[in-house]
């Protein structure tokens, strides 16, 4: 089972970059048309716009449930320099507990992994699934309990 939200990260991408840029030239039109509170706005606008996607942390999620191993595989959809791909794998008999923390009244939902090892219970760093579906939310939620059933 593969589970992938690359069309759903790619829009968000393609909204950040293009909304920037028509605040950037929608700013520097007000700048030389001596409208400079207009263009102070909008550039106080494009500060907000930038700390909103960087709050909710959208990111391209991955993820490959075989019959023996788990892999994710993530980074974020909106990033300046260069991405930071980032990939869990482990034997799906290791995973030993599942955990979904919400925020933002349920707008935004970190994935934790906890997987037991040779010297006792590890925890992954949380993973955004803010850009995921809900559809596909309850989907990864589902197939990684069934592996904790077994």
């Amino acid at each position: 089972m593969i589970i992938s939200n690359k069309k759903k990260a790619t829009t968000l991408k393609r909204l950040f970059f293009l909304m920037g840029l028509a605040m950037a030239v929608f700013m520097l039109v007000m700048f030389l048309k001596d409208k400079n509170l207009i263009a102070i706005l909008t550039g106080a606008a494009f500060v907000v716009w930038f700390f909103i996607f960087q709050l909710f942390d959208f990111q391209y999620v991955e993820l490959i449930v075989e019959e023996n191993k788990v892999v994710l595989r993530y980074y974020p959809a909106i990033k300046f320099g260069k991405k930071e791909y980032s990939s869990i794998e482990f034997a799906s008999e290791t995973l030993h507990d599942v955990q979904f923390e919400n925020s933002f009244f349920g707008l935004v939902t970190d994935i934790v992994l906890i997987v037991k090892t040779k010297r006792g219970i590890a925890e992954y760093p949380p993973i955004s699934l803010a850009a995921v579906n809900r559809n596909d939310r309850k989907n990864i939620k589902d197939a990684l309990n069934k592996i904790l059933e077994k």
